[in-house]
């Protein structure tokens, strides 16, 4: 068992870990309140902790609530649907810490707001993890269509998602997740058996990453695990604490939907506008007030670029939704296509036709356009 960060005061990386968590769900959850293809809205924190840290500071259940409501209650005002809470923690002790801050949370914003009732419906459970989520009345709201489902895991170490557990969070209909997973732990102990009956270590190549990649490295190795047959997205962001340089953590996000995607990259591009996916400068590039910085360099992005150029020109990518995809599946947001066809339009390598809108690079609202390469051989 590693710290009980609510015993002490959250660090930064673990205050960056809260944020990024807050922002991803801040991003989903209109999306889903005002949809009209779900019922009802299902959140799931499975490793809650007590709700607080010693300075009150908010914890990750504390923080959904918070976002949920919206600012000046935006979105609880107006919800027209149920929304359910879910809120487990394993530890006794921490539970029902956690069962009071979560009371006194719904009891101080009634107080203050002069409602006699909250619309959100929450429940605080002590159970196991694997116990827990593999009851069958919650394997039932997983599976249903009719329901949207945010599912948040913010296990101690790397044992609680395994190979079992991710594959059942994929396929899982109307299901977006998010997992923090200390990376660096599985390199350090790759070859214990307490590490191995969890990851199969034999597939990530420790010995050929750079140690500040190592979370990258791991988030391969679950997109690896997503059928082919499939179209899932997965993106990763890596965080170092600052205290312990050598120590790297991070989160994995999953969704079948391309919003759900192209929202966590936003919030991803938004704490790291080097490569969307660290709290350090994961790829070398320079920093500011070094001599060969410039502002418009990005090494990834220019990588990413190159190669849908490539594609576009080769006829490998032949419509902007297809474009759109190929950026979010190498972890940059679908603007980067549209910035490449512009570059190939003004070029006159190519030609557009159908509904061509040259300001929209949000794949959910996009209409389809198809592309030709012009022949300027002459």
């Amino acid at each position: 068992m590693g710290t009980d960060i609510n015993k002490t005061v959250f660090d930064e990386a673990t205050k960056l870990k809260l944020h990024i968590f807050g922002e991803c769900f801040e991003e989903w959850f209109p999306v889903f309140l005002h949809s009209p293809w779900f019922k009802k809205l299902y959140i799931f924190d499975f490793f809650a902790g007590s709700g607080k840290d010693l300075e009150n500071n908010a914890g990750s259940p504390l923080v959904l609530l918070d976002k949920a409501k919206g600012i000046e209650r935006k979105y609880c005002i107006n919800a027209k649907k149920e929304i359910k809470f879910l809120f487990n923690e394993g530890e006794e002790d921490k539970s029902k810490e956690l069962k009071q801050n979560v009371a006194n949370y719904i009891e101080e914003c009634k107080r203050e707001n002069d409602c006699d009732d909250c619309i959100f419906q929450y429940k605080v459970e002590n159970y196991n993890f694997q116990e827990i989520f593999s009851d069958s009345s919650l394997t039932k709201i997983f599976q249903n269509k009719e329901f949207g489902k945010f599912i948040l895991l913010d296990q101690y170490g790397f044992s609680q998602i395994d190979e079992k557990i991710f594959k059942q969070l994929i396929s899982y209909p109307k299901t977006d997740f998010i997992f923090f997973i200390s990376s660096s732990f599985i390199s350090r102990f790759r070859e214990h058996p307490n590490t191995t009956k969890y990851i199969d270590t034999t597939k990530i190549k420790f010995d050929e990453i750079r140690p500040n990649e190592i979370h990258r490295a791991v988030a391969k190795y679950f997109r690896d695990l997503i059928p082919k047959e499939i179209e899932y997205y997965l993106h990763h962001f890596s965080i170092r604490k600052e205290e312990k340089k050598g120590n790297y953590y991070g989160l994995i996000f999953g969704t079948g939907h391309t919003l759900g995607m192209e929202k966590f990259l936003k919030v991803c591009w938004h704490h790291d506008a080097f490569s969307g996916e660290a709290n350090y400068n994961i790829d070398n590039n320079f920093e500011k007030g070094t001599l060969f910085f410039h502002s418009e360099s990005n090494v990834k992005k220019d990588i990413v670029s190159k190669e849908i150029k490539r594609l576009i020109l080769s006829g490998e990518i032949s419509d902007n939704i297809s474009g759109f995809k190929y950026a979010m599946l190498n972890g940059c947001e679908p603007k980067l296509f549209t910035d490449v066809v512009h570059e190939l339009v003004k070029e006159k390598l190519i030609e557009r036709f159908g509904e061509v809108n040259n300001h929209s690079s949000s794949i959910h609202k996009a209409k389809v356009y198809h592309i030709k390469k012009l022949n300027n051989d002459t």
